[in-house]
Parts: structure tokens; C-alpha cells; sequence
């Protein structure tokens, strides 16, 4: 029987199981931390559930496909996506219908309901030109981009606007300030800069507005708990609490790999960590790392769970508290590398939805501000003083004491990221793209020169986020089966 490891349990790695095991191969995880999910975890305390990482839910079809049907969950389609509050009390609600969407555009900042949509209708053509090429297929074979649709990609490149920043982009189809701000957001999706990350990234508002967000029944690590269950309904064999030490190699063929108490043997390995720490400690490569290290990290995060006491009906599942001086929030992201003294704060309060994750009368705040990659700074006072900036920005946009309400708080800060998930730096996303070339930058899902090596993950091709972590797990299947054939 064919052997393989999966090195780490993120949503790529278990989707990655998942498959090779459909396929008939014996399929070992192993994972250094003492749970599966990665990111994709949950806290609990006082009475109070959190999904602790992501916490937007787009093309759930891509994690349905993965389970068998008495194993698939109940999604709640949103109404309203987001709630966006302005330093100048502009309140916007983003409907999930783009006809109520736009028209709320067009009452709150006078701009046009045609402008939205249209600029959706370009994301939508943004994506059908993509997806194949870069989201759902492999690029870096030559093969891939000899057919029909990739000539056709590479005959319109010049609608993909990656030449563009996104911000310069925004700015000449929207124009208003607030609303260019709105669409701005989507760079962080990737960890990025919107003043230097392609335009191509307006491609994340198709897929969020055209397509739809939605909400599992019983919060996000549903999304995790059902991936485990499928991999272990078929044969999966999950090692927790043990790190792989090095992956095996001869001949150009990937052996096994090493752990603690051994050598274990596989004749393919797949792996779903940052591919930063696979070249540093797993296969070191020191011309492979310092291609990978003069790429710039993504943003990390800064996160507060508060167990909030009361109910806040101007607040949905997702909101979003904005900066006044957004450009100078990013300057001080990516330049400085500081949490910004005027944060944009996002709150995602699961509770509104799923009502058994805060105890009655209370909800539950996952308060959440963009914060750079962990190079050494005194994250002590980082967290004091960012703490004190969210809840004085939130008070007086909100116009509520908010401290009182506090009755539990744990936090999440860039070093912790990188100690419970193996992230380097903390960054959620790998490296960032702030690049026109960051996407043919991302390391490919294969090694050409070692047979049976494979990547997942958000630090891989094509990207960060869960839609794109599980097209890795996708491609590579598609690779092994290609293997197997041979």
C-alpha cells in the first residue's frame, strides 16, 4: 500500500489526508502542537466560545466536497456581511444582495449605485479569468498553461490590472474616499498592503459580495471538528504532540521522515507548514530560504476575546471600526513595523448567530486590529497601549463605556501566533503581496528535482485563507494522482 505523511494539520493538511486517503493510501499526520486546525481553533472560558482565527466563511462548497453527507453542517447565508463604521459616523451596511448593497452606497456617500456594481461585474470577470490558472491550478507547469483558458488569462492580463496598486485602482473606479477605504479592506484578506498590492486582489470582493459569506452552525471550528472526523472515518492516523525533525530524501525521491522516536518510512510526504520553517529545520536549504527570507512577511494580528456583558444591537457578526488616516495605518503596518495608534478594529461577535457561544445577556467579541510580523518588538507595551487606543476608539464611535462590560479577556498577540501555529514571525499569511510578482513568488505546490514532496498551505501557492489553503490540498491531489499513475 502506498505510504504517505502529512506534516502539520491546518485545513490544508486535513483536506490533503482526506483526499490521499479516498484514494486508497495509508495516510499518517503528524503534528507538533497537541490539536488539528491550525488557525482554525477555538477558546473557551467563563462561559464564552470563540472561534480563536479565521472567521469568514466563503465557498463552503470547496470544504462540503471533502465529507460525506451525514458529516456535512448547516451554513447561514448572511444578510449583512459586514457593518462598517467611519471616524465621521458614517454607518454603511453591507447587504449581501448587491442591489441593496449599492443602493445603501448611494444614500450614505452619493456615489452612484451603478459604480458598485459595476466594479462587482469586473471583480466577478477578475475571478472567471483566474481561478483556473491561479486559485484552482498550478502555473508553475508548463503543461497548465498550455490550453484554452490559460491563453485566454494571458491574452485579457491586462484586466487583472496587476500593474495597479489595488488603492489606485479603488480610487479611479469608486473616487469616494470612504468607499475606496471599503475595498481597500480586502488587502488584508492576505496579510497585505492595498497601497502596493496588485489590483487583482479586487477579485476577494466577487467572492464575498457576488458569491456570499456565510456562517457555520456552531462557529467556524465546526469547519475543523468535521474535517478530523472525515479523515478519521477513513483510516487517517493522527500523532499529536510530535514534530517532524527532518524530511528524507535519496536519489531524488522523498523517503520518510524523522521524529522523535524515529525514522518512519512514506513514499510521499506533503507537507503544511510555512514553507520559511520547512527550509530552516525540516530540509535546510539555504539558497531555497534566502529566496524565501528577501520576500516581505505578511501582517499578523492582534487579538482580544472579551466576554462582553450586554447586547449591542447596532453591531451584527462582522464589523469593521475604520481608521481616519488608513494610508498612514499601513505605512506604520509594513514600514515601521508598529500597531498603528488609530487602529482599524474589526469585531466578529459569532454569538449573533450562534447564540450558545456567550451566556444570556452577554456576547462574545473576537476585537481584532492589524499588527506587523514579530521582529523583536516589545510586544508588552504594544498590547497596554493598543488596548487602551481600541477602547477609546470604540467608546466614542459607539458612544458606550465599554471597559465595565469587559468581564473576561484572553489575547492573542504575532509571537503567540508563531508559537502555536509555527508561523514565522507570527505572519498569518507567509509572505505578503505587496508585489506586482508576489504570486509567481509563492513557492509551487511540488519540488520538480524530489519526487513525492508536496506543499500546502497558506504559505504556498496559490495563497492564505481557508478557499485558498484548500485549493493547495486540491492541486497536490491532482499531482499524486499523476504519480500514481506512473
Amino acid at each position: 500500500m502506498t505510504r504517505a505523511i502529512v506534516i502539520g494539520s491546518g485545513i490544508g493538511g486535513l483536506a490533503s489526508a482526506i483526499r490521499l486517503a479516498r484514494r486508497g493510501i495509508q495516510v499518517q499526520v503528524y503534528e507538533a502542537s497537541g490539536r488539528a486546525g491550525g488557525k482554525i481553533s477555538e477558546r473557551k472560558f467563563g462561559g464564552f466560545r470563540f472561534d480563536a482565527g479565521p472567521s469568514l466563511f466563503t465557498l463552503p462548497e470547496l470544504v462540503f466536497e471533502l465529507l460525506d453527507e451525514d458529516l456535512q453542517f448547516p451554513v447561514g447565508k448572511l444578510d449583512v456581511i459586514t457593518r462598517y463604521f467611519y471616524p465621521d459616523q458614517t454607518r454603511i451596511l453591507a447587504f449581501s444582495e448587491v442591489s441593496r448593497f449599492s443602493a445603501e452606497i448611494q444614500e450614505k456617500l452619493n456615489v452612484p449605485a451603478e459604480k458598485v456594481i459595476r466594479y462587482l461585474q469586473q471583480s466577478s470577470k477578475v475571478y472567471d479569468l483566474t481561478a483556473d490558472l491561479f486559485i484552482f491550478g498550478s502555473f508553475h507547469r508548463l503543461k497548465n498553461l498550455m490550453n484554452w483558458k490559460s491563453l485566454k488569462t494571458l491574452l485579457n492580463f491586462r484586466k487583472l490590472r496587476a500593474f495597479d496598486s489595488l488603492h489606485d485602482f479603488n480610487t479611479h473606479e469608486l473616487g469616494e474616499k470612504r468607499l475606496v477605504q471599503l475595498f481597500d479592506r480586502y488587502a488584508t484578506y492576505n496579510g497585505s498592503n492595498p497601497y502596493q498590492t496588485p489590483a487583482t486582489l479586487s477579485v476577494i470582493a466577487h467572492l464575498e459580495h457576488n458569491l456570499g459569506a456565510f456562517v457555520p452552525e456552531g462557529g467556524m471550528f465546526r469547519v475543523t471538528d468535521s474535517l478530523v472526523q472525515q479523515a478519521l472515518r477513513l483510516g487517517v492516523e493522527f500523532h499529536f504532540n510530535q514534530p517532524v525533525r527532518k524530511v528524507e530524501m535519496e536519489n531524488g525521491c522523498v523517503k520518510g521522515a524523522w521524529i522523535d522516536s524515529g525514522f518512519v518510512a512514506a513514499d510521499m510526504v506533503i507537507s503544511d507548514v510555512d514553507i520559511h520553517l520547512f527550509y530552516s529545520s525540516l530540509m535546510p536549504d539555504q539558497k531555497r530560504l534566502a529566496k524565501i527570507a528577501k520576500q516581505e512577511r505578511s501582517s499578523s494580528a492582534l487579538i482580544f476575546y472579551w466576554g462582553m456583558k450586554g447586547i449591542f444591537p447596532e453591531l451584527d457578526v462582522h464589523n469593521i471600526f475604520f481608521s481616519n488616516d488608513y494610508q498612514e495605518e499601513f505605512r506604520q503596518l509594513f514600514k515601521v513595523k508598529n500597531v498603528y495608534s488609530d487602529p482599524t478594529v474589526y469585531i466578529y461577535i459569532s454569538s449573533k448567530y450562534n447564540k450558545p457561544d456567550a451566556p444570556e445577556g452577554c456576547e462574545n467579541w473576537f476585537v481584532m486590529v492589524n499588527a506587523p510580523a514579530d521582529v523583536g518588538q516589545n510586544w508588552d507595551e504594544l498590547i497596554e497601549q493598543s488596548r487602551k487606543n481600541i477602547l477609546e476608539k470604540l467608546q466614542q464611535m459607539l458612544n458606550r463605556n465599554l471597559s465595565d462590560c469587559i468581564i473576561g479577556e484572553e489575547i492573542l498577540s504575532p509571537p503567540e501566533i508563531a508559537k502555536q501555529t509555527g508561523s514565522v514571525n507570527g505572519s498569518l499569511y507567509g509572505s505578503s503581496s505587496n508585489s506586482r510578482y508576489a504570486s509567481f513568488n509563492r513557492h509551487a505546490n511540488f519540488r520538480n528535482d524530489i519526487e513525492g514532496l508536496y506543499f500546502v498551505g497558506g504559505s504556498v501557492h496559490p495563497g492564505g485563507g481557508i478557499p485558498l489553503c484548500l485549493s493547495s490540498a486540491k492541486i497536490v491531489d491532482g499531482l499524486i494522482e499523476e504519480q500514481l499513475k506512473k
